[in-house]
């Protein structure tokens, strides 16, 4: 979102949809309704990119609704760029950049939610819980949602419902700073361990989005560069490393499908 808030006041001059069959299909009528139109404003809810647009008028006609899905990529590149294989939605601002949406496996979204519907009622957002580092995720918030869930501790706070933007990478790193086994059952973590875990994945995604993100495979910001925070992981990716605290071997385990890495003795 950062990196395209240059484009917040430049007006649409062509739309085009190359391939809609992303994970829902892109609205062709797109082509039409944004045609002319203003970037009024950027926001995000959890990892959707939500883009607000006006008319000509200067009235809000809609919110386009952005998620980059496991391989996705925006990019801001010049008017004259030509499309690659996997490039399928550009918005041409006037006098300015191509915002394309580049997307290999196709997970990614492009959608829209009318101005009258409010994009705060939309079906993939308002079953959304609160965002991490927002003031209303707090220890207390998390540990009287904790209260009734015997599943572990990691699996819960990766649940969007629950919290929003705790993905895997970010659930093992906060974790390890907050010394809680990533298989505590949610509901046997005290209110002090709350207290503590909130505070480790707000200070852990802001050292990750002053990093730039994590970049393992594909991952690249709208200004082309890698994100950096994977350098300064004290868990993630380390199977058998010595942990950077105690020495002791990071052990990797599955947990929900997904790779989970903890150190047995720092996180006993």
């Amino acid at each position: 979102m950062r990196g395209i808030a240059s484009l917040v006041g430049q007006t649409v001059s062509q739309v085009i949809i190359r391939h809609p069959t992303l994970r829902w299909p892109i609205p062709t009528h797109l082509v039409k309704t944004l045609q002319h139109t203003t970037l009024s404003g950027l926001t995000r809810r959890a990892k959707y990119i939500l883009a607000e647009f006006n008319n000509a008028e200067g009235v809000h006609i809609g919110t386009l609704i952005l998620h980059l899905g496991m391989s996705g990529r925006i990019c801001l590149l010049a008017q004259n760029e030509v499309a690659a294989k996997h490039d399928h939605f550009d918005i041409h601002f006037v006098d300015s950049h191509v915002l394309r949406l580049r997307d290999p496996r196709r997970f990614g979204a492009v959608l829209w939610s009318d101005a009258h519907e409010g994009v705060a009622q939309h079906a993939l957002i308002k079953m959304l819980g609160p965002e991490p580092l927002e003031i209303s995720f707090t220890g207390e918030y998390l540990h009287q949602q904790l209260k009734n869930k015997s599943t572990a501790i990691k699996i819960a706070i990766m649940d969007s419902h629950l919290v929003v933007g705790v993905g895997n990478i970010y659930a093992s790193e906060s974790l390890f700073r907050a010394k809680i086994n990533p298989k505590t059952p949610a509901n046997k973590v005290s209110k002090a361990k709350c207290d503590s875990l909130v505070a480790e994945i707000k200070a852990t995604l802001s050292a990750a989005i002053e990093a730039g993100g994590s970049s393992l495979r594909d991952f690249f910001g709208a200004d082309g560069n890698p994100g950096y925070f994977q350098q300064t992981y004290f868990v993630y990716g380390r199977a058998d490393a010595p942990c950077r605290e105690c020495g002791a071997p990071i052990v990797k385990i599955k947990q929900g499908q997904r790779s989970t890495f903890y150190c047995a003795y720092c996180q006993s």
